[in-house]
C-alpha cells in the first residue's frame, strides 16, 4: 500500500474511532460496554496515528496520538495516555509549519505536554513498577525539555528528584554534579536561596560517604560560595559528623543526628544517607538510636 492508500485508510480509522467514542457517551452505550468502545477507539487511533507516520502526515499522526492519549487518561491508563502524549510531540516536532492541519495548539503540546507526561511516566515507573533507573531517565529527559524552553524552576525540580535518586543508586557523582548545580544556580535568588544550604548539605553528604577528606573539602568550598551555609544548621551538624567521624566516635555521631532531627525531622533519604556514612565508623551498631 502506498502512502495514499495508507493515509486513506488511516482517516476512515479516524472516523471509525469518532463514531465509537460518541456512542460510548450515549446512554445507551454507556449501559452496554461503554469502556470496552472507548478502549477500541484508543486501539483505532493509535493504528490510524501510525500510518499517517508511514504516510509522513506528521501533523494528521500528532493528531491521532493525542485522541489516543486523552482516551487513555479518561481509562485511567496513565502510562499509556504519557506514551501516546510523547509520540504526539515528536510526530509534532517532525511536521511542516505550514502544514495546513498544524496549528499553534499542537505544538503547545510538544513544548508543555511532553515533559509533563515524561514526569508522569516516571512517577509510574517510581510507585507502580519500582524501577528507579527508568524513572531516573524519564526525570532527566523532563529537565531536558524544561531547559529547553528556560523553565529553570520545573528543570530544577525534576533534576533534583535525579539527584535524589541516584544518590540512593550510590552514584553519588551524578548526586552531587547536581546539587551543586541547583544550588549555585538558586544562592542567588532572594526568594530560592534558602533551599541552598539544603543542596549543599546533601551534596555535602554524598562526599562523605565516598570520602571524610573530600567531604571536608566539599564543606569549606560551599562556605566561600555561600557564606549563609556557615551559619545554618546544616553545616554545623557535618562539622560534628566529620568530628566524630575522624575520631571514629560512633556515639558522638548518633548524638549530632538526635539533637539536629529533634529539631528538623529527618526524612528517609537523609536518614539512609547519614547511616550509610555511620557504618564507616569502627564498631558502629547500624542505626541511628
Amino acid at each position: 500500500m502506498d502512502s495514499t492508500g495508507k493515509e486513506k485508510e488511516a482517516i476512515q480509522l479516524m472516523a471509525e474511532a469518532d463514531k465509537k467514542v460518541r456512542s460510548s457517551g450515549s446512554f445507551l452505550g454507556g449501559m452496554f460496554g461503554g469502556n470496552q468502545k472507548v478502549e477500541e477507539a484508543c486501539e483505532m487511533y493509535a493504528r490510524a496515528a501510525n500510518m499517517f507516520k508511514m504516510a509522513k502526515n506528521w501533523s494528521a499522526a500528532g493528531n491521532a496520538f493525542c485522541q489516543a492519549a486523552r482516551l487513555h487518561m479518561q481509562l485511567q491508563n496513565k502510562h499509556d495516555s504519557a506514551t501516546s502524549f510523547i509520540d504526539a510531540g515528536n510526530a509534532f516536532k517532525k511536521a511542516d509549519p505550514q502544514d495546513v492541519y498544524a496549528s499553534q495548539d499542537e505544538y503547545t503540546i510538544y513544548d508543555f505536554l511532553i515533559p509533563k507526561h515524561h514526569i508522569t511516566i516516571a512517577e509510574v515507573y517510581e510507585s507502580e513498577l519500582v524501577d528507579i533507573e527508568k524513572a531516573i531517565a524519564h526525570y532527566e529527559q523532563a529537565a531536558d525539555y524544561y531547559k529547553g524552553e528556560e523553565s529553570n524552576s520545573s528543570a530544577n525540580k525534576c533534576l533534583l528528584k535525579v539527584a535524589s535518586y541516584s544518590a540512593q543508586l550510590e552514584q553519588y557523582p551524578k548526586a552531587i554534579e547536581i546539587y551543586e548545580q541547583v544550588g549555585t544556580n538558586t544562592m542567588d535568588n532572594p526568594l530560592l536561596k534558602y533551599s541552598a544550604k539544603e543542596y549543599f548539605f546533601k551534596a555535602s553528604l554524598c562526599h562523605f560517604i565516598v570520602d571524610e577528606l573530600n567531604a571536608k573539602l566539599a564543606v569549606g568550598k560551599y562556605e566561600e560560595m555561600f557564606p549563609a551555609f556557615s551559619d545554618s544548621r546544616e553545616c554545623k551538624l557535618l562539622k560534628k559528623l566529620l568530628e566524630a567521624h575522624e575520631e571514629q566516635n560512633a556515639e558522638a555521631f548518633t548524638e549530632a543526628v538526635k539533637e539536629f532531627d529533634s529539631i528538623s525531622r529527618l526524612d528517609q533519604w537523609l536518614t539512609t544517607m547519614l547511616l550509610r556514612i555511620k557504618k564507616t565508623i569502627q564498631g558502629d551498631e547500624d542505626d541511628l538510636k
